[in-house]
């Protein structure tokens, strides 16, 4: 396979949920899983078809309670189209052809990355003598966002006689992909219209129940063959399907050639009267097949050139592998919606399309590739700002209290009960105390506006985040006389496993670090802001938010005095970690052949994780990811700790004993974090990183979504944890880290109106080119000093000695 192919052969119905996960194909504005045409939902297959944003809510009963869940919707399946044969010597039509209907001698798939297609390639056999090829490629348009094409090539071989080909729209569809949500209500639709426009076009509208959201989609079918076109075509709208229903005659060697062309539209949209009316029209002037894929592989290309990330051999394979899903979930497409980052991308329903703080591992990507998708996201969060000062002022404080899982309107989407699949139980879920998703928003406001010098932005929209959430961290944090400092309580971490203290009535814990210096870091980044900004929009945004510059004094000391725990000379994931006990992890380890979800394993024996020293994912550690190791000392130095190297290495020691990587998300913050504590040990975890979804090492979990975070913080961990890329103070930092496994790498970026700055790095040395240009030089700070590049320049660095020095061969400086 080539660095652009990824390919599966045969046909194993254990894997097919996985396969067809990894083989979504999506625009950004919706997306396709990879299932077989032939093939309704099922045990087996599940042709799930999504749109970024489009939510429905429904109340289920569960555990003898009712609870209101939103999910992002499965809309009608537009790419079912089935066939079946009669030879010229029968008088009936045979079965419709499926895996199990007639024997394999072939089967495969091939996704091609650069073009953006998936080809299916499949033979079976009929009888002894006789066998029916098929091969399908499928788009889902990168140019055209509301466009998807479906090609099947039919060739008979050994026999002559009729093909009949089924092609539909299916809008008798429901979300059925998350096996443990089977309890809950899953039909979404509702309203369903079928019709026809002579002589190739079927179309379907529905609704969904509750948000009202139209959606309609039209689909052109045509048949060709060597012989002439289709000698019968009949359109069958009914029901809950638009059926067409086409017969040509076939003869050995004389391929039969089906094209299917969709548009789907939605009330959503834009500069749209009417959705159907709009799929109508757009698939009736849809150009052919070969024209349609030729101007779709030019949008991917165009997009490739802006994004592409070169590294060598099987791990430059995955990379591109998953940027090619994170550009299929958030494409320059995304900038004209009002969406989020769904942490499982659109290629299936699990956490029911909601958006947590996966936009922490995608945007540091995004901002130097695609800052105009960057600024929509972070748009997606200032649109809902009111909902959070609501929420907030709901629970008694002030500020913003962003939710934890969001949706269509930002309320609050955590649900209340979860089921643990280990025990068949419902248990309570504390998961909306994970109050750092603000931080995580404030952080992602402030890295974008550093990368592309968007100060209106950072003065506008980004300042009343900024200043709403420090404002909820400011009255969260009390002051405790005992210890002189101020304290944030009853919250959950980054851990997740931990959502309060064993046998207390209450959930919640205290003083959880993470939670407690990012809080120090938004109060400290908001102060600063406000410094900076000119005096009339200073007192223009305190006016208009009713703060007061006393109040905003006042963070002042509260971002110095944070509390942060420590036990035997590591930093506490909070307080009281260190009472709590050790488990036996050579025990649990022995017993089961994963322990990855080990809350789950200890809840179905009757235990709580509460009780041991164990993490599901980093925790502390995350600030490793988040702040380079200077910036991670100031801001320690700042609420009056000492963070040296040998605190800071002994608590990634004392962690990572400590967790089980229950999230996609552990080993790539492990790995990151260990290529500059412990280089030794971090391409251990960077190939589990880099293998989550691609050997779905969680166990079945990717055939229900692929996790975008986790794909998208590998590509952060090459541009800027291999490279120590900072943008800040107006310069690109850099300080290289030597991995044996990825000493070869290279990317181009868009930094300040600079469009293709390029970054390449074989063995010990490492170039920096500016593309010529009107803009003004890049000064690039070192370890050791700082160079100017100007427009048209390229500069050859030399890393010398074991802390990643670099030396300029020309001398400059």
């Amino acid at each position: 396979m080539s660095e652009w192919i990824r390919e599966w052969s045969g046909y194993d119905p254990a894997a097919e949920r996985l396969r067809e996960s990894l083989c979504t194909l999506g625009n950004g504005y919706f997306a396709t899983r990879g299932a077989l045409p032939e093939r309704r939902a099922g045990l087996v297959n599940y042709p799930g078809t999504y749109a970024a944003g489009c939510y429905n809510r429904l109340e289920s009963a569960v555990a003898g309670r009712r609870v209101v869940n939103e999910d992002l919707v499965n809309l009608p399946n537009w790419l079912l189209l089935r066939f079946r044969l009669r030879r010229v010597e029968e008088e009936v039509w045979g079965p419709w052809f499926s895996p199990g209907s007639h024997p394999i001698i072939e089967h495969g798939h091939t996704l091609d990355l650069r073009r953006g297609t998936l080809t299916r390639s499949s033979r079976h056999r009929i009888d002894e003598s006789a066998v029916l090829g098929v091969e399908q490629t499928r788009l889902v348009h990168m140019g055209e966002p509301h466009l998807a094409a479906l090609r099947t090539v039919l060739t008979a071989e050994g026999w002559s006689g009729e093909i009949e080909v089924e092609s539909a729209i299916d809008g008798a569809v429901m979300n059925g992909n998350v096996h443990r949500y089977r309890a809950l209500d899953r039909h979404h639709l509702t309203r369903v219209r079928t019709g026809a426009l002579e002589p190739h076009t079927v179309w379907l509208t529905c609704r969904t129940s509750s948000s009202d959201v139209s959606v309609a989609l039209a689909a052109r079918t045509t048949a060709d063959s060597t012989d002439g076109g289709a000698t019968a075509s009949e359109l069958r709208p009914a029901g809950h399907r638009a059926v067409h229903r086409l017969t040509v005659s076939v003869a050995p060697g004389r391929p039969v050639t089906v094209d299917k062309t969709v548009a789907l539209f939605t009330s959503h949209d834009r500069a749209i009267g009417d959705p159907l009316g709009e799929a109508v029209d757009r698939v009736s002037a849809a150009a052919t097949f070969p024209a349609v894929l030729d101007s779709h592989v030019t949008a991917w290309a165009r997009l490739w050139r802006r994004a592409d990330i070169q590294v060598p051999g099987e791990a430059g394979r995955i990379l591109r592998f998953h940027l090619f899903h994170v550009l299929q979930t958030l494409s320059p497409h995304t900038a004209d919606l009002d969406v989020g980052v769904p942490a499982r991308g659109l290629h299936g329903e699990a956490y029911r399309g909601h958006v947590f703080w996966d936009e922490l591992f995608v945007l540091p990507y995004l901002n130097l590739h695609l800052p105009e998708v960057s600024r929509s996201l972070l748009n997606y969060r200032h649109r809902r700002l009111p909902r959070a000062c609501r929420a907030a002022t709901a629970a008694g404080r002030a500020g913003a209290m962003y939710p934890w899982q969001s949706g269509s309107d930002g309320r609050e989407e955590s649900q209340r009960w979860h089921l643990n699949p280990a025990s068949g139980r419902w248990l309570p879920d504390h998961s909306r105390l994970q109050h750092h998703v603000g931080s995580a928003i404030a952080y992602n406001v402030w890295q974008y506006c550093e990368a592309t010098g968007d100060m209106e932005y950072l003065h506008t929209k980004g300042a009343e985040m900024l200043l709403q959430i420090a404002r909820f961290w400011a009255d969260l944090a009390a002051f405790d006389t005992g210890s002189g400092r101020y304290r944030i309580r009853g919250v959950v971490g980054p851990d997740e496993y931990h959502d309060g203290y064993p046998g207390a009535a209450l959930p919640g814990l205290d003083d959880n670090a993470y939670t407690n210096v990012t809080a120090a870091w938004v109060l400290t980044r908001t102060l600063q802001l406000m410094r900076r900004l000119p005096a009339w929009r200073r007192e223009e945004l305190l006016d208009r938010l009713l703060l007061s510059a006393d109040e905003v004094q006042g963070w002042e000391d509260i971002s110095r005095r944070l509390r942060v725990p420590f036990h035997r000379g590591v930093i506490s994931q909070f307080q009281g970690y260190d009472d709590l006990a050790e488990l036996d992890w050579d025990a649990y380890r022995a017993r089961y052949s994963s322990i990855r979800r080990l809350d789950r394993i200890l809840e179905a024996e009757g235990d709580t994780v509460n009780r041991y020293k164990a993490s599901k994912q980093a925790d502390v550690l995350m600030l490793g990811y988040l702040f380079s190791p200077a910036e991670l000392r100031h801001l320690f130095q700042r609420l009056g700790y000492d963070l040296d190297d040998d605190v800071w290495s002994r608590t990634v020691d004392y962690y990572l004993l400590r967790t089980s990587h229950g999230s996609t998300l552990s080993e790539l913050v492990h790995g990151f974090v260990l290529a500059r504590a412990r280089r030794a040990d971090a391409w251990q975890y960077v190939h589990e990183a880099l293998n989550a979804d691609v050997a779905d090492i969680q166990g079945g979990t990717t055939g229900e979504g692929i996790h975008l975070g986790a794909m998208a913080g590998t590509l952060d961990l090459v541009q800027r944890g291999l490279t120590g890329l900072e943008t800040r103070e107006d310069a690109l930092w850099l300080d290289p880290v030597p991995l044996p496994a990825l000493s070869e790498y290279g990317f181009t970026m868009h930094y300040r109106g600079h469009w293709g700055v390029g970054v390449r790095r074989r063995g010990a040395r490492l170039e920096i080119s500016v593309p010529d240009s009107e803009q003004s030089p890049i000064r690039v700070v070192l370890a050791d000093g700082a160079v100017t590049i100007a427009p048209g320049e390229t500069r050859s660095l030399v890393l010398l000695g074991s802390r990643s020095i670099l030396h300029d061969p020309a001398g400059q400086d």
